[in-house]
């Protein structure tokens, strides 16, 4: 059985991804930050269909945490799948801001680089050791590094910056048969996006029509594209950014 690990999956995109790789057939390890109950429910609807996953605490904000976190995950691979590696690592966790550049506090910058370029930086470093031979990472990047969105400069700079390190991993990675991929969505509604969606819908019916397909997405638009990229079919796709956006702003 393979596994993935899939980062910020409490919820939303992630736990979309984690359900789909799950009816795939493979093992899941789900992290979340804050969202304990919510990462309990994607493991226990996993379980329930006859599916294997476990979640594990992490914030991807706090590099110094990501050594104790390797250890932990050693521990569960082998307890969990009596394995000492696993196969896919998903870079998901994330978060957004709306503010325009001149508003934007250091304090607010620093903790989206943290979370959406640093952390996946040094968490792949961290689990390179475990990550298996011919495995595979994929990076959650963002169709407003294409399409430039007012109040998202930061969040678009650092995923920019993501699907460049991207390409580097495939490239460094390559000699150990580990490909690696970025998937750029475009507007989804989300239990942390429905909030601003409800309080602004002309903003979401903005954002539908300039989507050749009509509406915004969904979580499991992404997160079946997702699954089905960790399949070995998909084993010829190589550092390529994939936006799944419905056909935004084209």
């Amino acid at each position: 059985m393979n596994i993935a690990l899939i980062t910020g999956a409490s919820r939303g995109i992630g736990a979309s991804i984690a359900a789909h790789a799950a009816q795939r057939g493979m093992g899941v390890v789900v992290t979340y930050n804050s969202h304990l109950a919510g990462a309990e429910t994607v493991v226990a609807d996993i379980q329930a269909k006859g599916g294997k996953a476990v979640a594990l605490a992490l914030d991807v904000g706090q590099v110094a945490s990501f050594a104790g976190f390797r250890e932990t995950l050693t521990k569960v691979l082998q307890t969990t799948w009596g394995r000492s590696s696993f196969d896919a690592l998903v870079n998901n966790a994330g978060y957004g801001t709306f503010n325009p550049i001149e508003t934007v506090t250091e304090a607010e910058f620093d903790g989206l680089f943290n979370v959406h370029l640093k952390g996946p930086f040094f968490l792949t470093q961290a689990l390179l050791p475990l990550l298996a031979d011919g495995g595979q990472i994929v990076n959650m990047t963002s169709a407003t590094t294409r399409v430039a969105t007012p109040g998202c400069a930061p969040y678009a700079a650092f995923k920019g910056g993501l699907e460049v390190l991207t390409r580097y991993m495939a490239k460094e990675f390559g000699a150990r048969g580990i490909r690696a991929n970025s998937i750029a969505p475009g507007a989804i509604r989300t239990d942390m996006t429905s909030g601003a969606f409800d309080q602004s819908p002309e903003f979401e019916t903005l954002l539908a029509s300039q989507t050749a397909l009509g509406r915004i997405g969904a979580p499991d638009d992404v997160g079946r594209v997702i699954a089905d990229l960790l399949l070995a079919g998909s084993g010829w796709v190589n550092a390529q950014n994939i936006e799944v956006a419905g056909g935004y702003s084209i």
